[in-house]
């Protein structure tokens, strides 16, 4: 009994903790609905939670969790800190250039008794107290209706600005928005520059390593990002002579991408941008229409 009652108090105190900053963990997170499951996005932690219509139990587990690469003796151990019933599983994927991949499975029983699945996925970095304190926010069904942005985009909330970008775009990911011609853009909002400024060099990272083509170059460039003068990483990433649908689809061979962090709007913003060498630049800013939207390309900073 003691120890339950420890483990308890334990649990809400950090409630409690977390409570007090949920405004500021809402102003950072971006978040999408699509039948049935919500996706979301904050300090570059990508979260996916979805409701079964069935209990909890590990058959009921096991057969979405297929796709997960989930085993029953995976299913070995729950979270005490979080009252409902649960399993928690734990799984790292170490890859090049010292990237690791970090995914949370908690498997959770709802106040309607279903089997609620939520995934927490980042690179280089994992945070307990956070995850259970994000299960619980979505058990409670305490996430606002603001942090969702619609489907059909007509704007998007960068970063808490609204930016109309009419009917051509459509999204790719959480912060992750495709305008055909003019450009692609992912982002992520954080509590602080260090967080933001390694979940862009992660990025970086990642793309290095892609099989799919190579980099021809790479340079750090002077830039004017949402009115803040900062330094970018830019790199040209050259597909020429593959087949592959991304390239029949663009017709372009080569991407120029950016990788930018900064502060914005009193948090920091970690973005990576890029276009293909056939889409169109705005000569005003030196980039297509989408990039031009937060960005231009300055040539010396005093």
């Amino acid at each position: 009994m003691k120890k339950n009652v420890v483990v308890l108090l334990f649990y809400l105190s950090c409630s409690y903790c977390f409570g007090q900053s949920n405004d500021q963990i809402f102003s950072r997170l971006q978040a999408i609905s699509n039948k049935g499951t919500n996706f979301y996005n904050v300090d570059g932690i990508e979260i996916t939670s979805t409701i079964i219509n069935q209990g909890i139990s590990k058959k009921n587990i096991l057969k979405g969790a297929k796709k997960y690469g989930i085993k029953e003796e995976d299913l070995g151990v729950s979270d005490s800190l979080i009252l409902q019933p649960n399993y928690y599983v734990s799984k790292s994927e170490p890859g090049p250039y010292g990237i690791t991949q970090m995914t949370s499975y908690y498997f959770v029983e709802n106040s309607n008794k279903m089997l609620m699945t939520i995934t927490f996925a980042s690179l280089n970095k994992k945070d307990r107290v956070f995850e259970r304190s994000f299960v619980q926010l979505l058990l409670n069904r305490s996430i606002p209706d603001s942090v969702y942005q619609s489907l059909q985009i007509d704007s998007i909330n960068f970063a808490g600005r609204k930016i109309a970008l009419g009917n051509q775009c459509y999204w790719m990911g959480v912060g992750n928005t495709q305008c055909p011609g003019h450009g692609q853009m992912s982002w992520s909002v954080h509590k602080d520059e260090l967080e933001a400024r390694e979940d862009v060099l992660n990025r970086y990272k990642v793309i290095k390593a892609k099989k799919n083509g190579r980099v021809l170059s790479e340079e750090t460039v002077n830039v004017v990002f949402e009115g803040i003068e900062v330094r970018a990483k830019k790199i040209i990433y050259d597909f020429k002579g593959l087949t592959s649908a991304l390239v029949r689809m663009s017709g372009g061979q080569t991407l120029t991408v950016y990788f930018v962090n900064a502060p914005v709007r009193n948090q920091y913003v970690s973005c990576v941008m890029s276009f293909w060498n056939n889409d169109k630049v705005n000569p005003e800013t030196g980039l297509p229409g989408l990039l031009s939207q937060v960005m231009k390309l300055k040539s010396e900073i005093n």
